[in-house]
């Protein structure tokens, strides 16, 4: 039988240095932050020790990581093309970067990285990919941005079905393994005609499952005359059938329709006519995405997407329409 002593020390420092001392940080690094984005800016390298901030790295590693393994796989090989190049007619303008070596000329950074592939297709790459950086001089929209990253991928000798079906396999695997979601495929495809007659973008987000309806024949005879001369121009009116949205969008037939419009949308506009322009669609009132019209029995219809909160995920291709 053992028998075990045990003893206890006090441990005191008999000598403290101080080796530097601290500021009070601007702002908290854990938990909420309550910083301006400026601040937060100034200070990057305090920002870039949050939780979320370095999760949002660590899982774009992960990303590219995925995406490499899966196209190697598929027998795909990475290439790494030049960012000083000359200046390609592109849909938005070059950022330049002065020559110092010949005085001056300028080299121009792509705006995309397809600049070499007819090269590179033409040398026996028949399967490349790039995850490279592009460069474009335009003006900051929702999804624009100064310069971006993308997955750019070439194939020789295949058509859309071999495009899209590496692509398919390509974010099932990137879902599974970063996200934990099983994504069910083949994905959905609709031709681009039924993208833009169903919902009036060529990228829609079906889950909202609110289609446009044709209602041209409903409303030709209205006395509105917007749709009036719509219909006699012999162009499309269409209408979202919000369902239950008569309890929200329900006005009298006068001044209650102008008054909603300009609570909900900032402007008196009921236009909702199209008129067809070679096959595509032009709003006529003013551009918008979103807009109330008046339907009949005084109430209110809407026009474009319905902002209600989606219920899971669902994706479609946009293929291009084949000869009707």
């Amino acid at each position: 039988m053992k028998i075990y002593i045990l003893k206890l020390f006090n441990i005191g420092p008999c000598n403290l240095k101080i080796l530097n001392r601290t500021e009070t940080p601007p702002f908290q690094v854990d938990g909420m932050v309550d910083a301006s984005e400026t601040l937060r800016l100034k200070y990057r390298y305090l920002e870039l020790r949050r939780s979320q901030v370095f999760g949002s790295f660590r899982k774009r590693h992960h990303i590219a990581a995925c995406v490499r393994e899966y196209l190697n796989r598929n027998g795909f090989m990475e290439v790494e093309t030049p960012f000083l190049t000359k200046s390609t007619p592109e849909g938005a303008r070059d950022y330049l970067v002065p020559s110092r070596v010949n005085k001056g000329l300028f080299y121009a950074l792509p705006q995309s990285p397809q600049l070499f592939k007819q090269l590179l297709m033409i040398a026996g790459f028949d399967r490349y990919y790039q995850i490279v950086r592009c460069f474009r001089d335009e003006d900051l929209r929702a999804d624009r941005q100064p310069e971006f990253t993308q997955v750019d991928l070439e194939m020789a000798f295949s058509d859309e079905n071999d495009v899209m079906g590496i692509f398919e396999g390509m974010m099932k695997e990137l879902f599974h393994r970063i996200l934990g979601i099983d994504l069910k495929t083949p994905i959905p495809r609709l031709e681009y005609h039924d993208a833009m007659e169903r919902y009036g973008t060529d990228r829609p987000d079906i889950r909202f499952g609110m289609e446009l309806k044709d209602i041209t024949d409903l409303v030709r005879a209205s006395d509105f005359k917007i749709f009036k001369q719509v219909a006699e121009a012999s162009g499309v009116i269409k209408a979202v059938n919000v369902t239950k949205g008569a309890r929200v969008f329900v006005a009298r037939q006068q001044g209650g329709v102008s008054s909603i419009l300009q609570f909900g949308h900032g402007r008196s506009d009921a236009g909702a006519g199209g008129k067809r322009r070679g096959g595509a669609r032009s709003s006529g009132g003013g551009g918008e995405d979103r807009r109330l019209i008046p339907g009949p029995g005084g109430r209110l219809c809407m026009q474009g997407p319905w902002r209600r909160r989606p219920s899971s995920r669902k994706s479609a291709w946009a293929a291009p329409s084949r000869t009707r």
